[in-house]
C-alpha cells in the first residue's frame, strides 16, 4: 500500500467533481462491465446494500412526522410508510437475487472497505419501517414492529461486529480513509434502542417488559460507545486531509444518526420507564442536541463548497434524510418531556428540512433509476497516494 505524501501546513487539492463513488457504484476491478448471458448488460450487478439507505430516509418522514407538535394528515404519513414497506420488499428481493446471480460481486462488496459498512443499512431499514408501523398504528403494527425489530436487532448485531472484524482482519484501510460512512454498523443497534421501548408496552408487565427496555439501554450503550471510539477518526481525517471528495460529502450528515437517535432512544426509554430514564433523557438529550445543531451547520456549509465546486447527485444525498430524521425525534422527545415549546419549533424545523431533502433525493433517484444511471458499471479509480499541492479556498 502506497503511504500518503505529507507536507507541513499543506493540505491535497480537493478531488475532480467527476471522481468515481465507490458507495454508490463502483465497477468491477479493471473496470470491464459485467454481463450475464450474451451482451445483455447485468443491471443488478451492481445493486449495493446503500440503496436501502432509501427506505430508511422515507420511513423516517412517516415516523417522525407522528411526534411533531402537530401532526401532518395520517393519510399522508401512512401512505409514505407504505411506500418504505413496498420499497423494503423490493430491495430485499432485488438483493436475494443479487446474491443469488452476481455472488462474486456481493463477496466484492463485502471485501471493499468503501462498501462493507453499508451492511448496517439492512438493519436500519427493517427496524425503520417496522418503528413506522408502531407509529402509525397499521393494521397488525404490532406484529410487523416485533417481527422487524427482531430481525432489524439481530442483522444489527451482526453488522456492528462484522463489519469492524472485517476492516481489522480483511480490509487494506489506508491511513487517513476514515469517514462518517464507518458509523453505519454501529449505529444500528441505537436505532434497535430507539425502536424497542414502545413495544415494551405490548408485554407482560413486569420481568418481560423490563428486560426488553434494559436490553434496549444496553444497545444503546453499546453504540454510543462505538460511535464516540469513531468520531474522534472522522475528525482527524477532516482537519489533516481536508474536505472529504465531492460525492462523498454529503456523509458528513451520518454523524447526525447516532446523536439523534441516541435522544430519541432515551426519550422513548423515559416515556416507557418515566421513573428510570426521564432525567436522564433530558439531561443527555439538551446539550447532545446541541452539538448536532452544530455538526448540522459544519455540514451544511461543507456541503455548500462542494455543491460550488460541482458536486452532482449520488445515492449519497440520502444521507440528508434519516440523520436529519433522528434529530426530529429526538427534538421532539426533549420537547415531550421538558415541555419546551424552542425544542418543539426546532422539531418542526428539522422536519420540513427532512422533507425538502427526501424530495429532492426521491425525485433524483427515480430519475437515475430511469435512465439506468444509478445501477451503471462503473469504472474503479485507481489508489493514488494524496497530492500535495495548495488547494484552492
Amino acid at each position: 500500500m502506497t503511504a500518503p505524501v505529507r507536507t507541513t501546513g499543506v493540505r491535497p487539492a480537493d478531488p475532480p467533481a467527476t471522481a468515481p463513488d465507490p458507495h454508490i457504484a463502483a465497477g468491477p476491478p479493471g473496470g470491464t462491465a459485467a454481463t450475464d448471458t450474451g451482451a445483455r448488460p447485468a443491471r443488478l450487478r451492481e445493486l449495493g446494500p446503500n440503496w436501502y439507505a432509501a427506505v430508511m430516509g422515507t420511513a423516517v418522514v412517516a415516523t417522525a412526522g407522528t411526534t411533531l407538535p402537530e401532526h401532518p394528515p395520517h393519510a399522508a404519513l401512512a401512505g409514505v410508510w407504505a411506500l418504505a414497506a413496498v420499497a423494503l420488499v423490493v430491495l430485499l428481493a432485488a438483493r436475494a437475487g443479487h446474491w443469488l446471480r452476481h455472488r462474486d460481486r456481493a463477496r466484492e462488496q463485502l471485501l471493499d472497505p468503501a462498501v462493507a459498512p453499508f451492511q448496517g443499512c439492512l438493519a436500519m431499514a427493517l427496524l425503520a419501517v417496522g418503528g413506522g408501523a408502531t407509529a402509525l398504528k397499521v393494521p397488525g403494527a404490532v406484529a410487523i414492529g416485533a417481527a422487524l425489530w427482531v430481525a432489524g436487532t439481530a442483522v444489527g448485531l451482526v453488522a456492528a461486529v462484522g463489519v469492524p472484524y472485517l476492516m481489522i482482519a480483511r480490509h487494506d484501510v489506508a491511513p487517513g480513509s476514515a469517514s462518517p460512512v464507518w458509523l453505519l454498523p454501529v449505529v444500528a443497534p441505537m436505532v434497535s434502542a430507539a425502536l424497542g421501548p414502545p413495544l415494551a408496552a405490548h408485554l407482560p408487565a413486569g420481568p418481560p417488559g423490563q428486560a426488553l427496555l434494559l436490553g434496549c439501554f444496553a444497545l444503546f450503550g453499546m453504540s454510543l460507545l462505538a460511535t464516540l471510539l469513531i468520531l474522534p477518526l472522522v475528525l482527524s481525517r477532516l482537519v489533516h486531509h481536508g474536505p472529504l471528495p465531492l460525492p462523498m460529502t454529503p456523509t458528513l450528515f451520518l454523524v447526525l444518526g447516532p446523536l439523534g437517535q441516541s435522544t430519541t432512544a432515551l426519550g422513548n426509554l423515559a416515556d416507557a420507564a418515566p421513573g428510570d430514564f426521564a432525567s436522564l433523557s433530558v439531561l443527555y438529550g439538551v446539550p447532545v442536541l446541541g452539538f448536532a445543531l452544530l455538526w448540522l451547520a459544519l455540514s451544511a456549509a461543507l456541503v455548500g463548497r462542494a455543491a460550488r465546486r460541482g458536486m452532482g447527485f449520488s445515492l449519497t444525498w440520502w444521507a440528508f434524510t434519516f440523520p436529519v430524521g433522528t434529530c426530529v425525534t429526538g427534538a421532539a422527545a426533549v420537547w415531550r418531556h421538558t415541555g419546551a415549546e424552542a425544542f418543539g419549533w426546532l422539531a418542526v424545523v428539522l422536519y420540513v428540512l427532512l422533507v425538502a431533502a427526501w424530495a429532492t433525493a426521491a425525485a433524483r433517484t427515480v430519475v437515475g433509476l430511469v435512465s439506468g444511471a444509478l445501477l451503471a458499471p462503473r469504472r474503479r479509480a485507481p489508489a493514488e497516494p494524496l497530492p500535495t499541492r495548495a488547494r484552492t479556498r
